[in-house]
């Protein structure tokens, strides 16, 4: 959550969820998924009513230049498995997601819900779930130069390979 929104806005977001979710206890149902499920729905609805923090949020890093501070051959190395010098694009290529499709991106990525779990948060078909979640990724990756950003990840940049996968 406070990845998705930042510390003090995800501390607003928890106690209001955790407060809906006590005053709707007695609609909790257990059959439609697991408590972890209900409270992440009812997060991305709380989420949904921040939505232009989360947008200035995003643009923000998105702004940002990459961190390429490095010191060393291990930090070299970790940053060359992460995508820590794509993060303002990544961020762009978000807020260019309509809601329903970040939302859906953003608990597969963020909160690691399964398709399951995000189509009974977010209250959807799961067929619903998976091409949101395919439409989402093919326009971040769009964003990002038809690139893979988990592979060669160098210094904060994106290497071009013939490899698009």
């Amino acid at each position: 959550m406070a990845s998705r929104l930042g510390p003090s806005a995800a501390e607003d977001v928890v106690a209001e969820t955790f407060l809906t979710a006590f005053r709707n206890r007695s609609r909790y149902d257990a059959t439609r998924g697991g408590v972890r499920t209900w409270l992440y729905g009812i997060a991305t609805n709380q989420i949904s009513t921040q939505r232009r923090a989360e947008l200035r949020a995003l643009r923000a890093m998105g702004r940002q230049s990459p961190d390429l501070a490095v010191e060393g051959p291990e930090d070299r190395a970790v940053n060359g498995v992460t995508a820590q010098g794509l993060r303002p694009a990544i961020a762009r290529a978000i807020t260019s997601l309509n809601d329903g499709d970040r939302d859906v991106l953003l608990l597969v990525a963020l909160a690691e819900l399964s398709h399951e779990e995000v189509a009974a948060a977010l209250g959807i078909p799961y067929g619903t779930v998976g091409s949101r979640l395919n439409r989402a990724r093919k326009k971040v990756r769009a964003a990002l130069g038809d690139t893979n950003p988990m592979h060669h990840v160098q210094l904060g940049r994106v290497e071009r390979t013939s490899d698009r996968g």
